[in-house]
């Protein structure tokens, strides 16, 4: 009996990276492959409402938004929540999707949404999709932004000072 010679293993195509950056210590670039290797795992069960095709049911699977974002290192006193209270994450897709969180709304003090960056939706892995935000407390799935290309974080200022 002959052995077949083994055909090269092709890699999953790969997405292009996101970042974290704005007013952090440690901006990061990051890739799907990035989040399942560096942070526990958790999962969300959603249904959300689509304004174009009605009822979505998914199941997701990545990290926590908030430990993500924390290893960017926020340039906000951990110790002090009004001055964490303050900060905002803007998340932009591939598509061109943005949309904004509150700090106070991911945060364990506050909201404690379990937002996720998704690396796996419904049994498949997002690598070559890239990285989805998950919002699983919503009920319209607006603030699920797919394709991941950047989370900004920064503070909220208010003009003149208010």
């Amino acid at each position: 009996m002959s052995r077949v010679p083994a055909q090269p293993r092709t890699a999953p195509a790969q997405t292009r990276p996101f970042t974290v950056h704005g007013e952090v210590a440690s901006p990061l670039t990051l890739s799907v492959a990035d989040l399942r290797e560096r942070w526990d795992e958790h999962r969300a069960d959603v249904t959300f409402d689509c304004a174009t095709s009605g009822p979505q049911h998914h199941t997701f699977h990545g990290p926590l938004l908030r430990e993500v974002v924390g290893l960017a290192a926020p340039r906000f006193d951990p110790g002090k929540r009004k001055l964490r209270s303050r900060f905002l994450l803007a998340v932009s897709g591939g598509d061109g999707h943005r949309t904004v969180l509150a700090w106070a709304e991911i945060d364990a003090d506050f909201g404690g949404c379990p937002a996720l960056l998704a690396t796996r939706m419904d049994d498949e892995d997002l690598d070559t999709a890239g990285a989805q935000l998950v919002v699983p407390t919503d009920r319209c799935g607006a603030r699920y932004i797919s394709a991941v290309t950047g989370i900004w974080v920064g503070e909220c200022r208010v003009p003149g000072g208010l």
